[in-house]
């Protein structure tokens, strides 16, 4: 696998990283069917493909962007899903965390 298919591969992990954690929310704790079974579903998918994608890149900048794509994914859907502070300070974090996953893509290959 090349490495560009692996960021590929990253990066749709991370975002189904993303879903699982919304998932969380819908699925009230696992007390409501179909949410859980999603939530389910999605973290088999994420952490499946994360470990494709770990075959090709170093494990420690898969695991930092893969968790960094999730937290960022996961805190902008909680602000337009959930009503979730849209501060400045928060948004200034995420933009540190944006930054960070560039900086681990741009500079480990």
């Amino acid at each position: 696998m090349t490495r560009q298919h692996a960021w590929a591969i990253l990066v749709v992990a991370g975002v189904f990283e993303t879903a699982f954690s919304i998932g969380l929310k819908y699925s009230e704790g696992f007390t409501r069917l179909w949410p859980s079974v999603a939530t389910v579903v999605m973290i088999v998918l994420s952490l499946g493909l994360v470990g494709v994608a770990t075959r090709t890149l170093s494990l420690g900048t898969a695991y930092a962007v893969w968790t960094g794509i999730g937290s960022v994914g996961t805190v902008a859907l909680g602000i337009v899903l959930f009503g979730d502070s849209a501060a400045l300070s928060r948004l200034g974090c995420l933009g540190l965390i944006v930054a960070g996953i560039f900086g681990l893509k741009i500079l480990g290959e």
